[in-house]
């Protein structure tokens, strides 16, 4: 039966509770766990609809990673869910030991990322949390766009064998994709085309880089073309390098940190096989803020109206790119 998408503004992490209950359905190993925020994560419903395979391990995020540890060995695929800045902060001894060492079919399912949270101030907003994860050995790390790619992505999950964190947000945010994806493919997607600029984002700042396109487009006369990383490692290079061969310039686009997540592993790519000038759109060497999930994302110029500015000073350095890249496409 076919997944109805959805078509009005709604938050990842309905589509993460929704699609782990339909792995529950479709699969009897599944297992959900979380440290007593199902609520807010949404595996309540799984819980709801799976008590008897559903485990509220308390305000306990270190314990929850060992006990899917132990569920994973015997044959179980466990969701561990909370908050990312619980799941990666709080837990990572047993993430990275427990998990990733013994490459355990464990799924994170991290809600909350990013500053977007909002209201619950610089303790609870986790900015370094794709830092950590892409620095992990054997971790696959997925942030999906929309509540349609989100519901593909966990989905598809449960298809894979390696360790995998993937992250979610808080607020409601347009749709992206119209109808849900068959699948995350390789993980980047070309939205939209364009010849002058490349606008690579993840997450929630992917709708707001189409709406950067648009105002480049409107205001300026530039045709930007627009990329959706939802597999932020392994990170595959090919449709990157075809999109910097083409225009010889780029913008990256996160709710985290530049040092250590998109924004890195692109100029990675692009450093090793085609230099171009990389600018990079998301929070610097300081701390979230309590306010509005908007207000912080305003404040820190994660908006469509930064992704254009600072598109705009990426163009005054763009080079005459004449060569192709220099390797062929690579997984990093």
């Amino acid at each position: 039966m076919p997944v109805e998408a959805k078509t009005d503004p709604i938050a990842t992490r309905h589509a993460y509770g929704d699609a782990l209950t339909k792995l529950g359905e479709l699969h009897e190993d599944v297992v959900a766990l979380d440290a007593d925020l199902a609520v807010s994560t949404q595996s309540i419903k799984f819980g709801k609809r799976f008590p008897e395979r559903f485990f509220n391990v308390g305000a306990a995020e270190a314990n929850m990673m060992s006990t899917a540890c132990g569920l994973a060995a015997t044959g179980k695929v466990p969701y561990c869910s909370t908050f990312a800045i619980f799941a990666t902060g709080r837990a990572y001894d047993q993430v990275r030991l427990g998990i990733a060492h013994n490459e355990l079919k464990i799924r994170i399912g991290a809600s909350h990322g990013g500053v977007s949270l909002g209201e619950d101030g610089a303790s609870h907003q986790m900015i370094e949390d794709l830092a950590l994860m892409r620095a992990m050995p054997r971790m696959t790390v997925v942030v999906p766009c929309d509540y349609n790619q989100a519901y593909r992505a966990t989905l598809e999950s449960y298809e894979r064998d390696e360790p995998m964190y993937m992250r979610f947000g808080r607020p409601a945010t347009p749709i992206v994709y119209e109808d849900v994806p068959e699948s995350l493919g390789g993980g980047v997607d070309v939205l939209r085309e364009g010849k002058d600029i490349s606008l690579i984002a993840t997450g929630h700042m992917v709708w707001r880089a189409l709406e950067a396109a648009q105002s480049l487009a409107r205001e300026d006369g530039v045709e930007a073309e627009v990329l959706n990383v939802s597999i932020v490692k392994p990170l595959h290079s090919e449709t990157i390098l075809e999109s910097l061969s083409k225009t010889g310039v780029a913008v990256t686009a996160e709710e985290h940190r530049v040092v250590g997540g998109l924004a890195d592993a692109v100029r990675q790519v692009a450093a090793e096989q085609h230099p171009v000038p990389i600018f990079a759109v998301g929070m610097g060497d300081e701390f979230g803020l309590s306010g509005t999930g908007e207000a912080c994302m305003e404040h820190f110029g994660l908006t469509a109206r930064g992704i254009a500015d600072r598109a705009r000073e990426a163009l005054v350095l763009k080079p005459i790119v004449s060569r192709a890249p220099l390797f062929g496409p690579q997984w990093i």
